[in-house]
Order: structure tokens, then C-alpha cells, then sequence
């Protein structure tokens, strides 16, 4: 039997796909897979931007004692690493006592200085007191793309006061130098603080009480082994909303794929 012309017109056109509807499957897919590759994008980079900033930890102490606290420093730079870093000590209330565990590849300088005026600490008069500390990268031992430095220092005896600053200064091998000094709030680099009889912070960085002479010791046991080595990588844990704001954009993304290939197999069909 023969075929007539018009019904094999028929056929062919129930088997042809509407360019059109190509296009718009396909616009459907490449908007689902941006999303996904958007979303990954922002779970691998939101935890390190969330933790990029120099602190402090613990953030707070008793007064009256004698108080480890832990200076993190992570690098910022994709081409230049972190050759140098100072951290400014209180010429108001100085510490009598400053003393730093030392780190592999770094060395380590106490800065003292005659202060403006001298200074009633308990039942002393200070007129000199170390107003710094600096820790300098020995070759091959700087801070890294992707990394962060630990510099630990013991201070005592803590004053009796609301705060205290403690302004970092980073200095890159490429020769900028960044100084995280501002005490404004939701300032780009912000100063660390120790809190003393002011609330700290209730957010991640805030300590969970104050460091005691008799747990002195064992924080700078602690902190000599953790810093064996010159450098160790960022923690993408270190913030956990920032893990679920990329998780979302993962969901996202994924949500958006599987919509992109549903269409096109409904279009296909």
C-alpha cells in the first residue's frame, strides 16, 4: 500500500523537535548548572572569608590573672605571604609580665619602651614595660595563600578594666602592610580586644571564661605542640553558618539542574 503524501508530512513533523522548545531546554540546563557551580562556589569560599580576619583566642580573662591567649593569623594574600607580625601591647594599663612560646621558623622580639607616664600596677610604680611583641618569618617559614600562623603569649597580670585592644600589624613579603586597629563596629579590620569585666562578644570568637595561673602552664604546653609547624591550613569549620549558606547554594543549584533536565525530557517526549 502506498503512503500519501500528506501522511508522511504527518510523521515527520510529530518527530521534529520546535527549535524554539530546543532552546529553551537548553537554556533550562545551562541555568541549573551555573546555579550548582554557583552554590559550590560559595560553600568552598564563604568559611574562608568568615574566618579571615587576625583574633585573638580566648578573648576574655579574669583580672588579676595571668592569661594565654593565642594570636591567629591567617594569610590574605594570593601572591604575597605574611613575613611579619606585631601586636601592640596597652601603655595605659601595661602588662608587668609578657612572655611568648616560640614558634618553629618565626623568631620573636619583646619590644619595651619607657612609657609617657608611669603607671600604678598594684602596689608597684612601672615607668617600662613591654609595649609589643614581633614575630618575624625566618626563610621558607612565611604565611602562605591558604594559611594561618598561631603566636601564643602569656600577659599578666591582667588590669582591672572594662577592655583591653590588642591592634595587630601584618606585613606582606610584597610590602603592604595591614593594621588591624579599628575598634568601630563592622569595621573591615578590626582590632582584636580582650575583654576583662565587659561582656564579650557572643559570637564564635567570644571566650567561654578566663584562662587561671594554674592553666597557664598547660596552654603553653598545648600551644608549643600545636605549633611544631610553620603554618597549617585554614579550618573551613571555623564558621558554621557559613557552611550552611553554601550548602543552601548547593541545594539550590542541584534543585535547579534537576528541574533543567526534567524539561527537556518532557520536551523530548
Amino acid at each position: 500500500m502506498n503512503i500519501s503524501p500528506s501522511h508522511h508530512t504527518s510523521v515527520a513533523r510529530s518527530s521534529t523537535r520546535h527549535p524554539g522548545t530546543q532552546r529553551r531546554s537548553a537554556s533550562a540546563f545551562a541555568k541549573g548548572a551555573a546555579a550548582i557551580g554557583a552554590g559550590a562556589l560559595l560553600a568552598l569560599a564563604a568559611p574562608l572569608a568568615a574566618s579571615a580576619h587576625v583574633t585573638i583566642n580566648p578573648n576574655a580573662a579574669e583580672a588579676g590573672s595571668y592569661a594565654v591567649i593565642t594570636v591567629k593569623v591567617p594569610n590574605e594574600s594570593a601572591t604575597a605571604t605574611t613575613t611579619k607580625v606585631e601586636l601592640a601591647l596597652p601603655e595605659d594599663t601595661p602588662f608587668t609580665s609578657v612572655r611568648y612560646v616560640p614558634v618553629a621558623g618565626w623568631s620573636a622580639e619583646l619590644v619595651s619602651e619607657t612609657l609617657p607616664a608611669p603607671v600604678t600596677v598594684g602596689e608597684n610604680e612601672v615607668a617600662e614595660a613591654v609595649t609589643s611583641v614581633v614575630w618575624t618569618a625566618l626563610p621558607g617559614s612565611e604565611i602562605a595563600d591558604g594559611q594561618l600562623q598561631q603566636f601564643s603569649v602569656s600577659l599578666g597580670a591582667v588590669p582591672d578594666t572594662g577592655s583591653v585592644v590588642l591592634p595587630a600589624t601584618q606585613y606582606y613579603s610584597d610590602g603592604t602592610i595591614v593594621s588591624w586597629d579599628s575598634t568601630e563596629e563592622d569595621a573591615e579590620y578590626p582590632a582584636p580586644v580582650l575583654y576583662i569585666n565587659d561582656a564579650a562578644p557572643t559570637d564564635h570568637h567570644a571566650a567561654a571564661g578566663a584562662d587561671h595561673d594554674e592553666d597557664a602552664d598547660a596552654d603553653a604546653d598545648a600551644a608549643t605542640a600545636s605549633n611544631g609547624s610553620t603554618a597549617s591550613s585554614v579550618s573551613s569549620g571555623d564558621d558554621v553558618l557559613a557552611r550552611i549558606l553554601g550548602l543552601g547554594g548547593l541545594l539550590l543549584g542541584a534543585a535547579g539542574l534537576v528541574l533543567g533536565i526534567t524539561a527537556r525530557r518532557r520536551n523530548a517526549e
